[in-house]
């Protein structure tokens, strides 16, 4: 049996605004359908299996967001949890271990979801979820909205960045390209700027990002879609 894939046009993102993003992603999976997205990342202010949300599209279900964000369900390290990278599930079936959320969602209509992890440094990760009003029987259209996340995430991670950042664009460019392994001086170099300017943006992030050192700065900056 083959494979539906998404369409093979992108989508063109032309505003960076994140609820614009992630509306204008479900229009172009109508034909599965889905109706509904979530993106968890790691609380970089929280415990190791703390998460937040980072983006919901109809924002009307926020308080459902919160609920599936609360859950441990999904929420464990990779190497201590037992789901892969993608999960497909039914949200039908009743479950007294995952605590309310899935009847949050059902209370919302939504029969089914496809989740997709993308790891992060830290043994973290981002998790996208996409949900359907009805049930996914087949296989190939769970494929089809991993190949379509895989697809949009650049431009979801990006526009995530921008909202949940309180770091400047000169702070996050600073630690991008530390991140790179560069230093003060070999990135004062390519930003055209003394290596004392480098560093004045680099303790401010980190300020920000609540670390004393460059190291955690650019984990926490990671873990928010900054850099």
């Amino acid at each position: 049996m083959s494979t539906r894939l998404p369409p093979v046009t992108p989508v063109n993102f032309d505003s960076v605004d994140l609820d614009t993003v992630l509306s204008e992603w479900l229009g172009a999976l109508q034909e599965f359908p889905v109706e509904a997205v979530v993106v968890l990342g790691p609380d970089p202010f929280g415990g190791r299996e703390d998460r937040q949300v980072l983006a919901v599209h109809p924002p009307a279900l926020g308080a459902a967001a919160r609920g599936l964000a609360q859950s441990r369900e999904f929420g464990v390290t990779w190497r201590d949890s037992d789901a892969s990278l993608v999960a497909w599930q039914s949200l039908s079936r009743p479950d007294a271990e995952s605590g309310d959320w899935r009847a949050l969602w059902r209370g919302q209509g939504f029969r089914s979801l496809v989740r997709v992890g993308l790891p992060l440094p830290g043994g973290r990760a981002f998790e996208c979820f996409l949900f359907s009003r009805r049930e996914l029987n087949d296989r190939a259209d769970a494929a089809a909205l991993v190949w379509s996340t895989l697809n949009v995430w650049p431009t979801v991670k990006r526009s995530i960045g921008g909202q949940c950042s309180r770091l400047s664009p000169r702070e996050r460019e600073c630690l991008a390209l530390a991140f790179e392994g560069l230093t003060a001086r070999e990135s004062a170099e390519r930003l055209q700027c003394s290596d004392r300017t480098v560093n004045y943006h680099l303790s401010n992030a980190m300020s920000k990002l609540k670390v004393d050192n460059k190291l955690g700065a650019i984990q926490r900056a990671c873990w928010l879609g900054a850099i």
